[in-house]
């Protein structure tokens, strides 16, 4: 969900509306007289917002990683353990 508010009334809620942000994972729209808008998002939600655009940035890439999803979600192939999965991509776990 998204809330918007004004930036005096922001200013004046900036301690409630940071704990929105952060406890109930709102996003908070700040309009401004005469300027763009602005966004208040949570650190952790615009990271993960930049790493799918960073996946899906190269078509190819994105292409695979939908492909993979459509095969999870149709329930095709067997499912791997964890320990086949480190053996397939070599990771070492002794280390």
């Amino acid at each position: 969900m998204t809330i918007q508010t004004t930036y005096t009334q922001a200013r004046a809620q900036l301690a409630a509306l940071l704990d929105q942000v952060t406890d109930d994972r709102e996003i908070i729209i700040i309009q401004r007289r005469g300027s763009d808008d602005v966004a208040l998002i949570a650190a952790d939600e615009l990271a993960g917002l930049l790493e799918t655009v960073h996946l899906l940035r190269s078509p190819a890439n994105a292409e695979r990683l939908l492909n993979t999803l459509a095969r999870v979600r149709q329930r095709v192939g067997d499912p791997h353990s964890i320990e086949q999965l480190r053996r397939e991509a070599q990771i070492d776990t002794d280390a």
